[in-house]
């Protein structure tokens, strides 16, 4: 169905782990897991460390990472795993969560901006996160399920450097829309990794940027800010 969009409406994309939150929701998650006593410390420590690394190096190969990432919910109950993530939102993800991320979320929403998370992690993770910032719309990686339990497996394109670009042309074209029906479109990120989509949009914004994105952002003129309270 065509969403219609006023010719002064902005959509404001957000990514979410070293963005609007301070620190990573997906590596987290794994080390929360161990702490829960549902993964083998050191094994799953060793290779989470190395996953967030390549992603840092951007050279992360994100089929081989969702394999890792993705087994731990193929094991337990979609019932379980909302328990467990209730008590994750409260012990690791509400810290994470600044002053200023919900301050610059709510000006968007105030000026009646179509806002957006978009992230590489997996939607079970960030779909909670995002509700509690007030974003509806999620973009993210999505574990396939099959009779109600997740697999391990992905469904779909990973929203991750050009995937993004490849989501949220789908999700907007399922709108009825594209990024040229708004009067300005903005993508707040901190990683050099989110470069394709960056390059896309009206009003990319360096959020307390990787050296790769920073060095990027200072040569194209982009606005560079922090979130971090």
């Amino acid at each position: 169905m065509k969403q219609d969009v006023t010719p002064t409406q902005n959509l404001a994309l957000f990514d979410l782990d070293n963005t609007l939150l301070a620190g990573d929701s997906d590596y987290n998650w794994g080390m929360f897991l161990i702490g829960q006593g549902l993964l083998d410390g050191k094994t799953h420590q060793e290779r989470n460390d190395q996953f967030y690394q390549d992603y840092k190096n951007g050279n992360l190969d994100i089929y081989k990472f969702l394999e890792f990432q993705l087994k731990p919910l193929s094991e337990h109950s979609k019932e379980f795993l909302d328990t467990l993530h209730l008590k994750y939102m409260e012990q690791v993800i509400r810290p994470m969560m600044t002053v200023k991320a919900q301050e610059l979320v709510d000006q968007h929403k105030a000026a009646g901006d179509l806002c957006v998370v978009i992230t590489a992690t997996n939607s079970f993770v960030t779909k909670p996160i995002a509700s509690a910032y007030g974003i509806e719309h999620l973009i993210g990686t999505d574990p396939e399920m099959v009779d109600g339990r997740y697999t391990g497996g992905v469904q779909g394109v990973p929203s991750f450097q050009e995937g993004k670009v490849t989501r949220i042309n789908a999700w907007l074209n399922a709108r009825g829309q594209q990024l040229g029906d708004f009067a300005k479109s903005y993508f707040y990120s901190d990683s050099h990794n989110d470069l394709p989509l960056m390059k896309l949009v009206t009003n990319p914004v360096a959020v307390d940027a990787d050296p790769t994105l920073t060095s990027y952002a200072e040569q194209h003129q982009w606005p560079r800010i922090s979130l971090r309270s």
